[in-house]
């Protein structure tokens, strides 16, 4: 489940980090056996609206500075890698705002057999929100720490292949006085998914998703079980399309009688083209629940993506996204209509080093008074990569 912000699920962007949206393969170093590669990117860009305000906004050039590490170790039937990312965020023209931030990861794969693979991974986070804050003009302060573990039985060109998972999440507020106390939350859940193949390329699946959202606070209304039960298939048809495409129905059920249970058709469409080897097309659709925010119960959220990636030559590649998402405060006479559209350029000054012009625009069409804003951010930025 992911974190709460204004937007309970944000739309994926890449605009703000051309360096994501295309690199050659990194080399590593090797250390005693393991294979470690570091990185730095770093980047300058303007916000004209970084705290997403109706009124009385704040602009600022914002220098990023996000050296990254990457150490990992691989096998016939294994794979673990560990990644550290500290990034120091400074605001020229708002220094209160400038914040770092560390994240922390670990991943593993394990093959015991033919039939049978674990996957693991952790993820803790420190971070600064400076959007839709709980004190105007005060960054939120929020730490996380998570777990996922998926057990799988049956090889992937089997007829029959099961999905076992579980995880636990841990959501904590650094603030003063308490702020966001409220928000502070344990949540843990188990998942199982059937797929049969119905095809070469071809396999149908049958998901359900069982979540526990514990909150700290005992008076708590959002305390909650959320149960969901999917239905879809997954395809790799050729080397130019591949998709996954799930629809079903969820259901929350709050543990205080004060607050409704809520039902909701749910879906995720995720499609991929390329036409070219140097050029995809991606689309991504999604409805689902989220947990409640600035008051609600629980938020129910729809959006869709569209991307495009093209390489022009071997060293320019532009990527463009548009974005619409909807989401509707249960609990609140509250609807929000966001859209975002971005812009991205990179270019491939050596092997080593990226160059990246990326233009963000975003704008919130909001019921509730003072929740409505438009942002332009332009930025540039460095990737620098061994």
């Amino acid at each position: 489940m992911p974190l709460q912000s204004r937007y309970p699920v944000t739309l994926i962007m890449v605009f703000l980090y051309p360096e994501l949206a295309w690199s050659q393969d990194r080399q590593a170093i090797d250390v005693y056996g393991f294979d470690f590669t570091p990185a730095f990117v770093l980047a300058e860009s303007y916000d004209d609206n970084f705290r997403e305000l109706e009124h009385d906004v704040q602009a600022s050039w914002v220098t990023k500075l996000a050296p990254s590490f990457e150490l990992k170790a691989e096998d016939r039937n294994s794979a673990t890698r560990v990644i550290w990312e500290p990034t120091r965020y400074i605001y020229h023209d708002h220094t209160d705002a400038s914040n770092t931030a560390q994240d922390l990861r670990a991943d593993s794969i394990m093959e015991f057999t033919d039939r049978q693979r674990l996957k693991l991974e952790l993820q803790a986070r420190k971070w600064e929100d400076t959007t839709s804050t709980a004190v105007k003009g005060i960054n939120d302060k929020v730490d996380s720490k998570r777990v996922n573990g998926v057990y799988t039985y049956g090889a992937r060109s089997a007829a029959n292949q099961l999905d076992f998972g579980a995880h636990y999440e841990q959501l904590r507020y650094d603030n003063s006085d308490g702020i966001n106390d409220d928000k502070e939350r344990n949540t843990d859940g188990i998942s199982t998914t059937w797929y049969h193949r119905i095809g070469s390329k071809t396999r149908s699946l049958l998901e359900y998703n069982h979540t526990r959202f514990d909150y700290l606070q005992s008076n708590s209304l959002r305390s909650s079980k959320s149960d969901a039960l999917l239905a879809g298939a997954e395809w790799d048809m050729t080397a130019r399309t591949t998709g996954k495409v799930r629809l079903g129905f969820e259901h929350k059920n709050f543990d205080k009688s004060e607050s409704k249970d809520l039902n909701n058709p749910t879906w995720q469409v995720d499609l991929q083209w390329k036409p070219r080897t140097y050029s995809t097309f991606s689309f991504l659709a999604r409805q689902a629940m989220a947990e409640g925010d600035d008051g609600s119960d629980a938020v129910k959220e729809t959006f869709t993506q569209f991307g495009w990636r093209h390489g022009w030559t071997e060293r320019i590649t532009t990527v463009a996204q548009v974005g619409v998402g909807r989401y509707v405060y249960e609990g609140e006479n509250r609807t929000d209509n966001l859209q975002d559209y971005s812009l991205a350029v990179v270019y491939e000054m050596r092997r080593w080093l990226d160059l990246g012009l990326g233009y963000q625009f975003r704008t919130n069409d909001s019921d509730a008074d003072n929740q409505g804003f438009n942002r332009h951010v332009l930025q540039v930025s460095f990737d620098v990569h061994l």
